[in-house]
C-alpha cells in the first residue's frame, strides 16, 4: 500500500511539474522567432531540405566510382555426362562413352569497379539536384514568410478578443448600473415600463457577446498554440497589447518601398521551375550522345569434390579483367525527337508562366500596398468615430436620466457605440495584418 502511494505521488508530481514547464510568454517578435523553430510545418520544411541535399548527393555518387563485390558457391548434386567417341579410351570405333568433367562444388568470390567515363544525362542530373535543393530552400523560405503571417494573425486574434471581452464586461456593468437606476426610477412611477425593457435587452444581447467572446478566446489561445508549435493547453502569457502594436505597425514609409523582384520568394519559386523545364529539355537532348563507361573485375575461384573451401591448404585460381563500354544511340524511330520536342513544349509553357508570375506579383504588391494603406486610414475614422460614439452615448445617457430623451433613443446610442468599438478592434487588428502581408510580398521582414 505504501509503495502504490509513494508510486502516485511520484506520478502526481511528475505531471505538476511538466505542467508548470508548459508555460510560456511571448511578445509578437519572440513569439515569431520561436514558430520558426517549432512549428510543425517549418519543420518539415527544414526536413525538405536535408532530404534535397541527401538527393544531391546521391546523384553526384552515380558518376563515382562504384564497387560491387559477390561470392558464389554451387553444388553439381548431379553432374552433366557428356558423351565422348570411344576409340579415344581404346573402345569400338562409332560407339561412344559417357564422361564427366570438372568437380561436384564450386566457389568463386568476385569484386568489380565500375567507373562513369561519360554521361549527358549524369551531366543535366548534377545542375537538376542543384536546381531543386535551392527550390527547397526557397519553399523553406515561403513557409517561414507564411508561418511569420500566421503568428501575426493568432496573436492579434488573440489579443483582440481579449480586448473585446474587456469592452464588453465594460459594456456589461454600464447597463446594468443603468438597469437599476431606471428599475428604481420606475419603480417610483417615474419612468415607463417600456424603458426598464429596452435597457433589458440590450443587457441580454451583451451578455450573450460576452460568453461568446470567452469561448473565441479559449479557442483563439489554441489556435495561436497550434501555430506556435506547443501544445494546445499549454499556457501562454502574451506580452504585447493592441495599442503596442499598431504603434509599431504604421510605418507609411513601407508604401513607398519599391517591389525587388529577385526578393520576392514566389518569384525565385517561379524561376526554379522554369530552370527546372530547361534542364528537361537540355536532358533530352543529351541522351542522343554516347555514354562511356570502364569496369575492371578481379575474381578467385576454388574447385573441390567436396566442401573443402575454408581449409587452408584449398587452392584458389585469380582471374582479372578491365575494359570499356561505349554505348551510342543511333536511330530511336523518331521516338527521342517527339520527347525532345514536348520538353521544349513544356518549357516555352514555362517561361510564359514566369512572365504571367511577374504581373502577378508586380499586381499583388500594389494591392498589398492599397490594402495597407486602406486599413490605415480605415483605423485612424474608426478611432474617430469611437471617440464621437462615445461621446454621443454619454450624452443620451445623461438626456434619458433627465428625461430629454427616450429609451430607444438610448438604446440606438449604445448599439452605435458597440458597432464602433468593435469596428475600432477589427480596424487595428487589420492594419497589423495587412503590414505583414506587404512585408512578406516585399521580403522586407527577412
Amino acid at each position: 500500500m505504501l509503495k502504490l502511494f509513494s508510486t502516485v505521488l511520484l506520478f502526481v508530481s511528475v505531471m505538476t511539474f511538466a505542467q508548470q514547464r508548459e508555460s510560456y510568454s511571448f511578445s509578437l517578435e519572440e513569439a515569431i522567432t520561436f514558430a520558426l523553430d517549432s512549428n510543425y510545418t517549418v519543420i518539415n520544411a527544414q526536413r525538405d531540405v536535408v532530404a534535397a541535399l541527401k538527393q544531391k548527393w546521391e546523384t553526384t555518387a552515380t558518376g563515382l566510382p562504384q564497387i560491387t563485390a559477390g561470392v558464389d558457391y554451387i553444388n553439381n548434386i548431379k553432374q552433366p555426362v557428356t558423351l565422348v567417341p570411344a576409340e579415344f579410351f581404346g573402345g569400338e570405333a562409332g560407339s561412344f562413352e559417357p564422361v564427366i568433367f570438372g568437380v561436384p562444388q564450386t566457389m568463386s568470390a568476385t569484386a568489380t569497379l565500375n567507373q562513369l567515363l561519360f554521361d549527358g544525362s549524369y551531366i543535366v542530373a548534377l545542375q537538376a539536384s542543384k536546381t531543386f535543393l535551392e527550390y527547397s530552400r526557397n519553399m523553406e523560405q515561403k513557409t517561414n514568410s507564411m508561418i511569420r503571417k500566421e503568428v501575426v494573425n493568432a496573436y492579434g486574434n488573440v489579443l483582440l478578443s481579449r480586448e473585446n471581452i474587456d469592452i464588453l464586461e465594460s459594456n456589461k456593468a454600464t447597463l446594468e448600473k443603468n438597469l437599476r437606476e431606471t428599475s428604481e426610477i420606475f419603480k417610483n412611477g417615474l419612468a415607463e415600463e417600456e424603458d426598464v425593457e429596452q435597457l433589458q435587452i440590450t443587457l441580454t444581447n451583451v451578455e450573450i457577446q460576452l460568453n461568446n467572446a470567452k469561448r473565441v478566446l479559449e479557442l483563439s489561445q489554441q489556435l495561436f498554440n497550434i501555430t506556435l508549435g506547443i501544445d494546445l493547453n499549454a499556457r501562454v502569457t502574451l506580452i504585447d497589447n493592441l495599442d503596442k502594436l499598431i504603434a509599431e505597425n504604421i510605418n507609411l514609409q513601407l508604401l513607398t518601398e519599391e517591389l525587388a523582384l529577385e526578393n520576392n520568394i514566389d518569384y525565385r519559386i517561379a524561376n526554379n521551375f522554369t530552370e527546372q523545364r530547361r534542364l528537361e529539355l537540355k536532358l533530352e537532348r543529351y541522351k542522343a550522345l554516347p555514354t562511356l563507361s570502364a569496369f575492371v573485375n578481379y575474381g578467385t575461384s576454388a574447385y573441390s569434390d567436396s566442401f573443402t573451401f575454408l581449409e587452408s591448404d584449398q587452392r584458389w585460381f585469380q582471374s582479372s579483367v578491365a575494359g570499356v563500354s561505349l554505348q551510342v544511340p543511333i536511330f530511336s524511330s523518331l521516338g527521342r525527337s517527339a520527347r525532345t520536342q514536348r520538353a521544349e513544349i513544356a518549357f516555352d509553357q514555362a517561361k510564359t508562366e514566369f512572365d504571367e508570375m511577374v504581373q502577378k506579383i508586380k499586381l499583388e504588391a500594389n494591392s498589398a500596398k492599397n490594402n495597407y494603406q486602406f486599413a490605415i486610414e480605415k483605423y485612424e475614422n474608426s478611432k474617430s468615430n469611437l471617440n464621437l460614439a462615445e461621446r454621443i452615448e454619454s450624452k443620451n445617457q445623461i438626456k434619458f436620466f433627465e428625461g430629454l430623451s427616450s429609451s430607444f433613443e438610448l438604446r440606438q446610442a449604445q448599439l452605435q457605440l458597440y458597432t464602433a468599438q468593435q469596428e475600432y478592434l477589427q480596424a487595428m487588428l487589420d492594419v497589423i495584418l495587412q503590414k505583414a502581408e506587404l512585408e512578406r510580398i516585399l521580403n522586407s521582414t527577412n
